[in-house]
């Protein structure tokens, strides 16, 4: 059977939109000869398309899309991802189904039975969970259909080992139908931790019901969601035989079942490498530029400081808008260096991006002197050092305004968890672009940038980090060197261990309770914060739910 998978990039709730691109891939795969042509999860809503399923108008217009797509359906079946109304008597009001289209009409829904609500998922909130287990047949051919998460019964948690989340394995009852081929249609967002997680998932499952199977994932940017594609194609052995296109849309049509021929004409494509770092920062691109294209949005502000942070979200903006679309702002004041600017300019001449130098010296003693009088004889604090912050995030704010750009937040995930950056100063933005990238690796991620051609001048990556707010300030007056507080805080936030176990791994009691003290601490700031464009497996946002004001450990 000739399958076309179609992994495609829509908008969360732009229906026509979806459609049309849906019924565009099935008259093409058409015209080259596919049987079947497999779409993804929710994909005529766009997935996750959130409280948007609480509106009756738009479910409504995803049923009337279902039936205009099944009208397409002729010489060509379909698999496709929406909602679909629940008709039992009790429970929500929607299924998260997949409907199998052929000869014009929809054939069968297929309901999704395992509803995650872990992470960023929160399925239960609008969906009944299906209980019924069949196949579908097409053309002589009996087909597992699976709805993302049905075949992730059992999956690894860090430290907890492979955990059995469900008391159902929808597998279990579909394979005594004994289908030949397994289908799962996907919304499965990029997490540079997961891949692997995923195709052991996806190849163990083939492997256990020795059956091929496909999973079709959507791609592209969804505000704080990055969804990489990677649709595969696994042989009943677990070898992979194709994947897809990365953070990229693609139709491609396969062959199955694969014999031992046959399987010379795949590419059977080589696992993830080991540094995610080059994948990254395509997904960071990604997620940038459908943020904007999606929003309506064309050019971006981005405060240029000199330092690393703000030089690699530059670059990355420049990558995604073009850098006619990208303008850098540097914002100095008596406290920063002569190279911050020297290196800034430099660094947007390479790119070709415009920019402004914008002095805050003058606003800067002007606020001081306007509030002194209410402070008395108390010290110069954090207070002088947070009004600069605050005029910067002014002066893009002005430049956003007067010009319709919006700002980018440059604020690395190592600030965002210790608090380390200035609450309507630098924490200003309309997305957060490496807010779940920890400073040592934003380091990698600037060589990554630099591996075609220097981009990012080798001082700007060479310096000492220091928000330059104060004379000879650097970020170890008030942080641990970041190569020793970044794995305190991916084994506290990401891996979610314990004070005594991260001490038990050797690192110091009394450093260990001051990082975890700072992470809680700075709760407040994280719950104003902009959105995250999200890649690792536990990001800030919707994904880490931790109450303002609490105790723990």
């Amino acid at each position: 059977m000739k399958v076309a998978l179609a992994q495609l990039n829509y908008i969360p709730g732009d229906i026509p939109f979806n459609s049309a691109k849906i019924i565009s891939a099935i008259n093409s795969a058409r015209t080259k000869g596919a049987e079947l042509i497999v779409f993804s999860e929710l994909a005529v809503t766009g997935y996750p398309p959130l409280d948007l399923l609480l509106r009756t108008d738009i479910i409504s217009a995803s049923m009337a899309a279902i039936d205009e797509i099944a009208s397409h359906c002729t010489g060509i079946a379909a698999i496709v991802g929406g909602p679909s109304p629940n008709t039992g008597n009790f429970g929500k009001t929607l299924h998260n189904s997949a409907f199998f289209i052929n000869d014009g009409k929809v054939r069968t829904v297929i309901s999704k039975a395992l509803l995650p609500t872990y992470d960023i998922f929160d399925e239960d909130r609008y969906f009944q969970p299906g209980t019924e287990f069949r196949t579908v047949d097409l053309n002589g051919e009996k087909l597992a259909v699976t709805i993302c998460e049905d075949i992730w019964d059992e999956q690894p948690f860090g430290d907890r080992g492979v955990w059995r989340l469900y008391g159902v394995t929808p597998l279990d009852e579909v394979m005594k139908d004994d289908p030949s081929l397994i289908i799962n249609i996907a919304a499965n967002p990029f997490s540079h931790s997961r891949l692997r997680v995923r195709d052991e998932v996806f190849a163990r499952n083939a492997r256990e019901y020795g059956k091929p199977l496909i999973s079709v994932n959507q791609t592209g940017g969804y505000t704080e969601l990055i969804f990489d594609g990677s649709s595969v194609l696994i042989d009943a052995d677990g070898t992979v035989l194709e994947r897809l296109a990365f953070c990229s849309e693609e139709v491609r049509i396969v062959e199955t079942p694969v014999t031992g021929s046959d399987r010379r004409q795949y590419s059977c494509p080589p696992s993830y490498p080991d540094d995610m770092t080059g994948l990254v920062h395509q997904a960071l691109v990604t997620g940038i530029r459908d943020f904007f294209e999606k929003g309506g949005l064309k050019r971006a502000v981005i405060g240029l400081s000199g330092g690393i942070d703000s030089a690699v979200v530059l670059a990355l903006a420049a990558e995604a808008l073009g850098p006619s679309n990208t303008l850098a702002l540097l914002m100095p004041s008596v406290y920063s260096s002569e190279h911050s600017v020297t290196d800034s300019e430099e660094m947007a001449r390479k790119l070709g991006v415009p920019y402004h130098i914008v002095s805050i010296e003058e606003a800067r003693q002007v606020l001081e002197k306007t509030v002194k009088p209410f402070f008395g004889d108390k010290a110069p604090d954090i207070t002088e050092e947070n009004i600069q912050a605050r005029l910067r995030a002014l002066v893009l704010m002005a430049f956003a305004n007067k010009l319709g750009k919006m700002v980018l937040n440059t604020s690395n995930k190592s600030e965002a968890a210790t608090g380390y950056g200035t609450l309507y100063g630098d924490m200003i933005g309309g997305l957060s672009i490496l807010g779940d990238i920890y400073k040592t690796e934003v380091y990698r991620l600037a060589r990554e940038i630099n591996s075609q051609r220097e981009i990012i001048p080798e001082a700007i990556i060479a310096k000492l980090p220091s928000a330059e707010l104060r004379p000879d300030q650097l970020d170890t007056d008030s942080l641990p060197p970041y190569e020793i507080l970044d794995p305190i805080l991916l084994r506290y936030i990401d891996l979610e261990r314990s004070a005594r176990q991260i001490t038990e791994e050797g690192f110091n009691h009394d450093l260990v309770e001051k990082v975890i003290r700072l992470v809680h601490t700075s709760e407040f700031k994280r719950r104003q914060a902009p959105p995250v464009l999200r890649v690792s497996s536990k990001a800030f946002g919707s994904g880490r739910r931790i109450p303002i004001i609490g105790k723990y450990r």
